[in-house]
């Protein structure tokens, strides 16, 4: 099998975090034994990608069994061919809608919501971050697959080590906020305002914001916070929640996507109403107690090998359907069914 991945974000040095984690799933994919090219769709005008891309397609074909799209866009760029099949992971806004500071669907963000759902009715398979993303969809073939966790890199470090190589202070009290804040859906605001409150009734409480960093620095800073600060107004499968708790790290989040699955039960991480005074009182208690927590056990089952074959399986799936052979099951190899 040789499967042709196209994407719109991958790593640069200039940005090294852009599109990690589909960087992360090519790569458990060639670990697994999958043959994998990348296309990258890049250029300055960001509009003229998707055009330039379907071009640069056309003379990409041969040799491939089938295209694996990330993102709805480029899921555009992948159909604008019939002779292969087509897979498309939408991975959040592209299939919700995006998100203004009010956190208000905004009409850019309807168009592309409604692009996306209209591609999904074309596509040979579907793959979601989360089941409110799944029932957006009434057909078969949708498969809710979350991303997967390096553990090598997102792994316990002591804390005073972790400060130390970051040059931290000590003693200081650290809340991580790992977004670019100036992306609306993020809810810096929030994060800030509870931080503000915080610093008013104890001077050591310091918010970093942390955003363009490679994964291994990212998770020093991890283990350098005493908890991660995740307000969203909207997510699929957040990455940065799975890695704080393959970290350990007490977290602190909106119930958004699948925060609430992902975290359930875990003593340290909460789930609260987005407001100053709900974060900060969830924050204060984490601060107290300074423990971590036992996040990594509870997410063993996004490591990438179980991702990687959940995704081969969808690949055979949806190879077998085009060869007659097809006998149709989820990406769990579970009993037939329909979404």
């Amino acid at each position: 099998m040789k499967v042709l991945i196209i994407t719109a974000i991958w790593p640069t040095p200039q940005n090294p975090a852009f599109g990690s984690f589909v960087r992360a799933q090519v790569e458990c994919l060639r670990s697994a034994g999958v043959s994998t090219d990348v296309m990258v769709l890049e250029g300055r005008n960001r509009k003229l990608i998707y055009l330039t891309g379907a071009l640069r397609l056309r003379r990409q074909l041969a040799g491939y069994d089938l295209i694996h799209a990330h993102y709805g866009f480029v899921g555009v760029v992948a159909r604008t061919q019939w002779e292969l099949p087509v897979i498309v992971t939408y991975h959040g806004s592209d299939l919700l809608g995006g998100i203004n500071e009010q956190g208000k669907r905004t009409i850019p963000g309807r168009l592309e919501a409604g692009l996306s759902w209209a591609l999904g009715h074309t596509v040979d398979a579907i793959i979601v971050q989360s089941k409110q993303m799944a029932r957006r969809f009434r057909r078969p073939h949708v498969h809710v697959i979350p991303h997967e966790i390096d553990f090598e890199i997102f792994r316990p470090t002591e804390r005073g080590e972790a400060r130390r190589m970051l040059g931290l202070h000590p003693e200081k009290k650290y809340l991580l906020f790992a977004a670019n804040p100036e992306i609306a859906v993020k809810r810096f605001p929030l994060a800030k305002a509870a931080a503000e409150f915080l610093k008013t009734l104890d001077s050591s409480v310091e918010l970093l914001v942390v955003c363009k960093e490679p994964q291994p620095r990212l998770a020093l800073y991890m283990n350098a916070c005493d908890a991660l600060v995740f307000p969203s107004f909207q997510e699929g499968s957040p990455n940065i929640v799975k890695q704080a708790m393959a970290c350990n790290l007490p977290i602190v989040a909106t119930d958004v996507g699948d925060v609430r699955e992902v975290m359930s039960g875990t003593p340290g991480c909460y789930i609260c109403s987005p407001s100053k005074e709900d974060f900060a009182d969830a924050l204060s208690r984490i601060l107290r107690s300074q423990a971590r927590t036992e996040g990594r056990q509870r997410v063993q089952h996004f490591a990438g090998p179980i991702i990687a074959g959940r995704l081969i399986r969808v690949y055979e799936d949806t190879l077998d359907r085009r060869t007659g052979r097809y006998e149709y099951r989820d990406s769990n190899s579970e009993p037939t069914r329909t979404i």
